[in-house]
């Protein structure tokens, strides 16, 4: 569920609203380059650091290029997290509702203690930058809607009673990971992805995460 931290020479993403000038060929290309250059500058100087001329450069991109497409370093930011709500990820499916959500905690807590720390870092500067902010807020959107389905399986295996809030369990089974890692600081805990799944699946199927049927739904 976490923004996407590829390397270098990862494959092309679909084009974001910025830079949908054509399919593939050399647009497709710079955009990736620029953007691998973005988490790159990002995970390894941080946000404070990171500038469009640095960007280019290590982008092998004129930096004309850079700023005609996006106009400054929000832009770039903004698109990094554009490019992840278009990726192909799909949430685990193991077979279990907590086998499912010890999968996602446990991608999760890798992505966020990956060197360099690009995932931590674009989270990180999301607090700083207010469209770095809106795209962490759609990309959360997109990772949540994608994993509804984990809820979805699990009421139709009998695990969970029917009307359950997807996005209340989603939220309350991987908010541990992201609270000791993103905001304590703390070194990772190799137990903390199973006992947060455990745990939320516990109040999940006692009923904690039911909502009211909507009206005339029996």
């Amino acid at each position: 569920m976490t923004p996407s931290a590829e390397q270098p020479d990862s494959a092309p993403r679909p084009e974001g609203p910025q830079t949908r000038r054509r399919p593939g060929g050399r647009t497709s290309r710079i955009r990736t380059q620029v953007l691998d250059a973005v988490r790159a500058e990002l995970g390894e100087r941080g946000y404070d650091e990171l500038t469009m001329d640095a960007v280019a450069a290590r982008a092998g991109v004129h930096r004309a290029t850079v700023y005609r497409r996006w106009q400054d370093v929000g832009g770039l930011l903004a698109d990094v997290f554009e490019a992840a709500s278009g990726d192909d990820w799909q949430p685990p499916d193991t077979g279990s509702l907590q086998g499912d959500l010890a999968a996602l905690n446990h991608e999760s807590q890798e992505s966020l203690t990956a060197q360099p720390p690009i995932v931590a870092a674009l989270i990180a500067a999301s607090f700083r930058s207010e469209e770095a902010a809106r795209g962490v807020r759609r990309l959360w959107e997109d990772r949540y809607a994608r994993c509804e389905v984990i809820v979805s399986r699990a009421v139709r295996r009998g695990e969970l009673p029917p009307h359950t809030d997807a996005r209340q369990l989603l939220i309350a089974a991987t908010a541990p990971v992201y609270h000791r890692l993103v905001l304590l600081r703390t070194p990772p805990d190799p137990d903390l992805p199973e006992h947060a799944a455990r745990t939320a699946v516990l109040a999940a199927s006692a009923g904690a995460f039911v909502k009211s049927p909507p009206v005339g739904d029996t």
